[in-house]
């Protein structure tokens, strides 16, 4: 296997994620008119659960594994680095069959506290058999976790990536073509049990992928002398030290989901008592923005999600180096090109909402409403992932959590008196409440980052607040463009016509976008190299090869 550099590293990450997450969207469309309204709803229970007891397993352990891979192999502490390895995938195999065990005996109790009294929509009977089926994945992707962390701290991007879309492809073959044949033959409940075992099936997929790389790497890897200081760093020692870098990362993943939770015990019931909606009217607009609309989100925020992969490995190595010039650069350089790729694809698919919500779901007005504003999460999300990510990598440990702390605390405090706020507006949807509070937890913990960031470790953002008021404008006059695009052809219409104006618009706003953003002379500040330039570096690597 071939070591990755900071861009390059990003770059194929990138790429892997965003490729699983269009098969993660793409079965969507089948899967939404297979299933029905009930069985979107009753989904949206399963996977959030899910996801948030599998955060819970991994508890934050794979990209810990990462940074002290990527410390200690920095450092030569070959031994070390394999010790450590072993303890951080003994914990997270205890962790994954406590959350296993926790969540098929409290699934009853769930169940009645999502649906409480409500009927109409589905039962809790239900709720119960599906979080119990996705029990059976816990197990699977968090040990997958622990083996993707162990190969991105060698900084070996690539196979760790191509494993996600395994992964994803596996798990979207079983959903579709087992939630088809269960509709068909015996109805919702199984329909929906099977897509959630998808998730198991792709993920032993994906072990036995990265399990043949894994024997290839252990071949390479040599067992060397131990050196004298490497042999005080005892087991005890790197149990603690793996403890002390998971209580960050486990506080972020459990934030991110807590939020979904807060919205899944909060969002139902005012919007039924106060916002006027039925039970399924208030069950959809749920099932939107923590599943739906969500998904559509990760078309924005896998590109968030591919750069944590190489920031953390490459800033952590520079900072144990004390390459604070190279660490100052590399940081700098993540928040740039967040906000080049993120912030014109939230405005375009915000823009674009009405027929990019026809394709997937069909036409909704309620659906198209809801997903135009909570595509703005997805930005502040990227941001929010990547800086958390930085202050990891140079040990500002304390900070990053009790800001995580105070976004949560913000979310769960503003969510329902939001949305009995705008319940009282007629020209504010009271479930923009929900979403405005996720905005603004995310915004909190940023802010108090970056602040640290500046004041503690000298990090200097000038060029990032300069680059991004210049990308700011090309994308407001990428918008104008879009705007006066729509004079001549609507957003409006079935879903081939929905397509073919989707494909429109994206390809005159993308070709608008690079444009304007290659005359200020944007891609070349950020990536150090003309768009021309960048493109022959990659076709003569490929040919040198």
């Amino acid at each position: 296997m071939k070591k990755d550099t900071f861009v390059k590293g990003a770059m194929i990450s990138t790429l892997c994620i965003v490729i699983s997450k269009i098969l993660g969207i793409v079965y969507v469309i089948p899967f939404h008119a297979i299933i029905g309204t009930n069985g979107r709803a009753l989904y949206g229970y399963a996977y959030n659960m899910y996801m948030l007891f599998l955060n819970f397993s991994t508890v934050g352990i794979p990209l810990a594994i990462s940074k002290m891979i990527s410390e200690y192999h920095a450092l030569g502490f070959e031994d070390a680095k394999r010790r450590t390895y072993r303890i951080a995938i003994q914990i997270t195999f205890i962790m994954a069959l406590l959350s296993t065990i926790v969540l098929y005996v409290a699934a009853p109790f769930i169940a009645q506290t999502i649906l409480g009294g409500i009927h109409g929509g589905n039962t809790q009977e239900d709720v119960v058999f599906v979080l119990r089926v996705s029990c059976s994945a816990i197990l699977f992707v968090t040990m997958l976790s622990g083996m993707r962390g162990y190969l991105q701290g060698h900084k070996y991007i690539t196979p760790p990536s191509i494993s996600q879309v395994i992964e994803q492809l596996v798990r979207v073959i079983v959903i579709i073509v087992g939630s088809f044949f269960a509709m068909k033959f015996f109805g919702t409940k199984e329909a929906v049990g099977i897509a959630v075992f998808g998730a198991t099936v792709g993920a032993i997929a994906a072990l036995c992928y990265l399990e043949k790389k894994m024997r290839e790497e252990r071949k390479r890897e040599k067992q060397g002398i131990i050196q004298e200081e490497e042999k005080k760093i005892s087991n005890k020692t790197l149990l603690k030290q793996l403890l002390l870098y998971t209580v960050p990362f486990v506080i972020v993943s459990m934030a991110v989901s807590l939020y979904n939770t807060i919205d899944l015990l909060s969002i139902v019931r005012p919007l039924v008592q106060f916002g006027k909606f039925t039970a399924q009217e208030a069950e959809t607009i749920l099932s939107i923005i923590s599943t739906w609309g969500a998904k559509l989100n990760v078309i924005v925020t896998s590109i968030a999600a591919g750069m944590v992969v190489s920031v953390l490995p490459n800033i952590t190595s520079d900072f144990v180096k004390k390459k604070m010039k190279s660490v100052n650069h590399k940081i700098n350089q993540t928040l740039q090109i967040t906000l080049y790729f993120v912030l014109p694809m939230v405005v375009g698919l915000s823009f674009l909402a009405t027929p990019v919500w026809t394709i997937f779901y069909g036409k909704s007005s309620l659906g198209a409403s809801v997903f135009s504003y909570s595509i703005m999460t997805a930005l502040f999300y990227s941001l929010f992932l990547n800086i958390h990510t930085i202050m990891q990598s140079v040990d500002r440990h304390k900070t990053a959590n009790l800001s995580i702390l105070a976004g949560l605390f913000t979310k769960l405090l503003l969510t329902v008196p939001l949305i009995l706020l705008f319940s009282k507006t007629t020209w504010i949807p009271p479930y923009y409440g929900s979403i405005t509070a996720t905005i603004l937890a995310y915004i909190l913990p940023i802010t108090i980052s970056l602040v640290d960031l500046k004041r503690h470790c000298k990090i200097q953002l000038r060029e990032t607040f300069k680059e991004g008021v210049k990308i700011l404008f090309s994308t407001f006059l990428m918008f104008l463009l879009l705007s006066l695009l729509k004079l001549f052809l609507p957003l409006s219409g079935g879903r081939i016509y929905s397509c073919i104006i989707t494909l429109i618009y994206a390809l005159v706003g993308m070709i608008f976008y690079f444009f304007i953003t290659i005359k200020f002379h944007i891609f070349e500040s950020i990536f150090g190299c003309n768009l021309k330039e960048f493109v022959q570096s990659k076709f003569k690597r490929r040919r040198k090869k």
